[in-house]
């Protein structure tokens, strides 16, 4: 993370490289980036900006005269590749992830401020003084993660690494790694070549956003009392219809259905089966 950039309409922007070099983050890896993955990253994300799905987008890629050394197919097969950094932009970078490693490590005190900001900054709605207001921010982060995952669906869109620290606390589309889409409708496609387990799967997004947001809900418990606890589980088991509610207003938009018919999940169930079996 470089900075915060304000732009003319007031839009507050948090600047992030990828592909500069060793984080305290970046565990033993390089912290390097190649130029056919800078690219796919620069072109996916402004490709789902403007298909309106919420998404980070990416503001610049210069070349670097850096060898890079990747494994592209995970086959012991290492070869020299061009380097290259992507300017990229998100109103925030904070993710699930980052609300864990503070709950797993007990800085229940930081994860308090930290969720304090997060709140002040990015979710103007809620109220500072509501002692509800972790609760709230739940509630918004699976409301929209069901909506974000049900836009992927819509356009055939798999992210390849669903994990906690892939997942945005603002519900948009973060670290473009080895996504994919389909061109054909297929539950099973899995664009990482590294996910032997096919845990990423294409048709498994909507179960890992509910484990991710599990996870979000085992990081907040120590905030939160017993009412709101219990509270808390109910908004999660909601997620499932969140999801559905949203998948097929979009399935009906694209079909265009009007209106209210029981058989409308059934008719788009159908369309579906049909197009993967042709």
């Amino acid at each position: 993370l470089i900075g915060v950039y304000t732009n003319r309409h007031g839009e507050r922007w948090e600047l992030q490289l990828k592909g500069s070099g060793k984080t305290p983050y970046s565990r033993n890896g390089d912290g390097r980036a190649v130029l056919r993955s800078s690219v796919r990253e620069f072109l996916c994300s402004e490709a789902m900006h403007h298909l309106g799905i919420p998404t980070s987008r990416a503001a610049s890629l210069v070349v670097s005269d850096d060898d890079v050394w990747r494994d592209q197919f995970y086959n012991g097969n290492i070869k020299k590749e061009r380097g290259a950094i992507v300017l990229r932009l998100a109103k925030s970078w904070f993710r699930i992830g980052s609300l864990e490693i503070l709950a797993h490590s007990g800085e229940l005190d930081l994860l308090r401020r930290f969720l304090d900001f997060i709140i002040q900054e990015h979710f103007p709605s809620i109220a500072m003084n509501d002692s509800n207001r972790y609760l709230e921010f739940f509630s918004t982060v699976v409301s929209e993660t069901a909506n974000l995952i049900s836009l992927w669906m819509s356009v055939g869109f798999a992210h390849g690494v669903c994990n906690t620290d892939n997942f945005s606390l603002l519900s948009i589309t973060i670290d473009y790694g080895p996504f994919g889409f389909m061109d054909s409708y297929d539950p099973d496609f899995v664009p990482n070549t590294s996910d032997d387990e096919r845990r990423y799967k294409i048709g498994n997004q909507a179960s890992v956003g509910l484990f991710n947001l599990n996870k979000l809900l085992q990081a907040l418990k120590p905030l939160l009392d017993p009412r709101q606890k219990q509270l808390a589980s109910q908004i999660l088991e909601g997620y499932g219809e969140h999801y559905h509610s949203r998948f097929t207003e979009l399935f009906k938009t694209k079909l265009g259905l009007l209106g209210e018919n029981e058989n409308d999940n059934y008719l788009i169930a159908f369309l579906l089966k049909v197009s993967f079996l042709c």
